[in-house]
């Protein structure tokens, strides 16, 4: 919440789901909140965030959104330990992909601005959460790892191609295909981080451009938003048409089986041929 603004109201505070979402004046405040896991996402999780960005985009009091996670990471990607529990409910990979990619684009399509506050991680589908955002500040601290490739799987989302958008594809596949974190300040300057700061002045940079948003002219900013998307996500859409069938061939693989068994174990995966 801020600081001025003490008459905040939480509306929408979903800890069962794995986030809570409060209405801090004009200002929507999404925490994703799954600490025992590092902020990483379920089904559940993936597909209530996305009716609270859905929504969010229809109510006229609600001016900007924070996207951020509660306490010291942004969001780890998906919760393997809800795997199991998740094919017993019959969630399907189709239905995992739908709720992950609906969640991206209801982001991205969201006619106010988002802000991403990004602490320690942002790995798997929690970099396209963050760079789905119009603007991220990221502590010194954060960095952006797609950890795919380390458990037999592809980048989702539309990580892949937002940062081809915003960085060129050298660096997307260096990050895809090795699985290494990219470091803040690195982020930065290839354009992925709209600002890195101290740990101390990230909350005060982030209110600022809430606060400025939250009261500028809302549909000039939609515009602006529309023509900003239309000029550098062309590429968007169809990468996740295709994640979604190549991820959802590799969530049924033995490689997949391995690599979830070895990183729930903390051990090295051992891959077939």
């Amino acid at each position: 919440m801020s600081n001025t603004d003490s008459a905040a109201v939480d509306v929408s505070s979903t800890p069962a789901a794995g986030f809570s979402a409060v209405h801090d004046g004009k200002v929507l405040r999404v925490t994703i909140a799954n600490p025992k896991r590092k902020n990483a996402v379920d089904y559940d999780t993936m597909v209530a965030l996305g009716d609270t960005f859905v929504n969010a985009a229809q109510d006229k009091s609600v001016r900007a959104i924070v996207l951020t996670g509660a306490g010291g990471d942004f969001c780890t990607g998906a919760d393997l330990s809800a795997t199991v529990r998740e094919a017993q409910r019959g969630i399907t990979p189709d239905m995992t992909m739908d709720a992950a990619n609906r969640l991206v684009q209801a982001i991205v399509d969201a006619p106010i601005p988002v802000i991403a506050r990004v602490k320690g991680a942002a790995a798997g589908v929690g970099v396209a959460l963050a760079l789905a955002a119009d603007l991220v500040y990221a502590s010194d601290d954060a960095y952006l790892l797609l950890a795919f490739i380390n458990i037999g799987l592809m980048p989702d989302g539309g990580a892949a191609a937002m940062i081809a958008a915003a960085a060129g594809r050298p660096l997307a596949a260096e990050m895809a295909l090795l699985g290494e974190r990219l470091p803040a300040p690195a982020a930065k300057q290839a354009g992925l981080f709209t600002a890195v700061l101290p740990e101390t002045e990230l909350d005060q940079k982030v209110e600022a451009a809430a606060a400025k948003l939250a009261t500028g002219p809302r549909r000039a900013l939609e515009l602006t938003k529309q023509a900003l998307n239309q000029a550098t996500l062309t590429a968007l859409a169809p990468a996740l048409a295709a994640e979604k069938s190549g991820q959802t061939e590799l969530l049924t693989s033995p490689d997949f089986l391995e690599g979830a068994t070895a990183m729930l174990t903390k051990r090295k995966p051992v891959f077939g041929d």
